[in-house]
């Protein structure tokens, strides 16, 4: 791994950034099924999955973890908060289906750089204080996540750090307000993660999505890039003295870059100076 991770920490640290929105009521699974990129209904209860919500022209607005507590509730833990306008904007799509939309203001989100006790992979376990956890790592990296009532805890920027590193190792996109609408799934490499479906039937953008999987268009995905110095979302990433792609997400010295599958012979660079891919992680598809 790169020098420049953030230090580890030890134990459960209150992260500030995941928001949660709930969907409930008898419709809230047809309801997800007709906006988001994944297959809900196949889902089993008590089991999580990736998912998106794209534009009608298959742009990523949010990535996020779908969990089915059961058939008539739903939550999204949006990791780059945004919670209130997500919902806000669901809302409007509601028209006469049995759901209910809310930003869950009384939950938060605590992870540790460990393995979790009792969920395992897309199976999530809820204790009988009613905390949700969640293994949201991989065999090459333990983490976990705990969903669970507001806590009075202050999130630790360290800590911060060393989780949003740890999601861009795992090739998970942060998003910042910028970089919304800008990408394609296959362009944030979204297939690594299982986080949209081509099989299921209409949701926002679906056609495009399943026309660049089926007619193989996709000419550019995600990749893990050490820097010199931190890079703003955005910042193109040069070679040969031409810009060849863009920074999707930033932590510290690691980024996501979108660039072309096939890179020619050179050195790359961000903000003038070297930059160097670095292998993604495995295993935090669910």
């Amino acid at each position: 791994m790169s020098d420049n991770l953030a230090p580890v920490f030890s134990g459960f640290r209150t992260l500030s950034s995941p928001q949660l929105v709930s969907l409930s009521g008898p419709d809230c699974v047809a309801f997800a099924q007709a906006q988001f990129s994944n297959d809900v209904p196949s889902l089993a209860d008590n089991h999580w999955q990736w998912s998106t919500w794209l534009s009608a022209k298959g742009r990523v607005l949010s990535i996020f973890q779908l969990l089915r507590v059961d058939a008539q509730t739903l939550l999204l833990v949006c990791h780059d908060g945004g919670a209130e306008a997500m919902a806000e904007q669901l809302r409007r799509f509601v028209f006469r289906r049995k759901v209910v939309i809310s930003h869950a203001t009384t939950l938060v989100a605590s992870g540790a750089l460990a393995a979790p006790t009792k969920a395992r992979g897309a199976e999530m376990h809820t204790f009988e204080s009613g905390v949700i956890e969640l293994d949201v790592g991989a065999s090459a990296l333990a983490r976990t996540l705990r969903i669970g009532p507001s806590q009075d805890d202050a999130a630790d920027a360290e800590a911060e750090m060393a989780w949003r590193q740890s999601d861009l190792r795992l090739g998970l996109p942060r998003l910042v307000d910028t970089q919304r609408e800008v990408w394609t799934p296959q362009q944030l490499g979204l297939d690594r993660l299982a986080a949209y479906s081509v099989k299921k039937g209409c949701y926002p953008g679906q056609e495009i999505v399943a026309r660049t999987h089926f007619l193989g268009k996709a000419k550019r995905s995600l990749a893990l890039v050490h820097t010199a110095s931190e890079a703003a979302a955005g910042t193109p990433v040069t070679q040969n003295d031409g810009n060849i792609g863009s920074i999707a997400s930033s932590a510290g010295g690691l980024a996501l870059a979108v660039l072309p599958l096939e890179l020619a012979e050179g050195a790359l660079q961000v903000n003038g100076a070297p930059a160097h891919i670095e292998q993604l992680l495995e295993g935090l598809a669910r």
